[in-house]
């Protein structure tokens, strides 16, 4: 131990040929060393919040099923229609609360869906609110 305190008390060598590294350019040649790659990915996923899907009150149902009685008597209109619906994320547990305005085309009554003009296509169990 003795003989490397000497060594401390050196002057820096800086070289008179070749120009000093940058900091950054330092800590960048330490990247490929990073073993948690996609790491910060998972970790803003797990932060992104989501919303639960809450179930509709009796009264609710009912009000939504005579709205869909007078849509499926007017079809032929096409007529112009606001949903908001459930929609569930594609990654994890919950979803949001989407409202959408346009055109219907048709109702699904056998694949349970909601078909806009533009193709948007809305499951008829997730719809909260609905006016035309």
């Amino acid at each position: 131990m003795a003989s490397m305190a000497w060594i401390i008390n050196l002057p820096h060598h800086v070289s008179r040929n070749h120009p000093q590294m940058p900091m950054m350019a330092r800590a960048a040649q330490f990247a490929p060393f990073a073993a948690l790659t996609g790491y910060d990915a998972v970790i803003h996923e797990t932060a992104r919040q989501t919303d639960k899907q809450v179930e509709l009150e009796e009264y609710d149902n009912e009000r939504l099923n005579r709205i869909f009685s007078e849509l499926m008597d007017s079809l032929e209109e096409n007529p112009v229609v606001t949903v908001s619906y459930f929609k569930p994320d594609e990654h994890k547990a919950g979803g949001a609360y989407v409202t959408v305005t346009g055109q219907l085309k048709k109702i699904d009554t056998y694949e349970q869906l909601m078909v806009m003009e533009d193709g948007t296509a809305i499951p008829i169990g997730n719809i909260m609110d609905l006016l035309f």
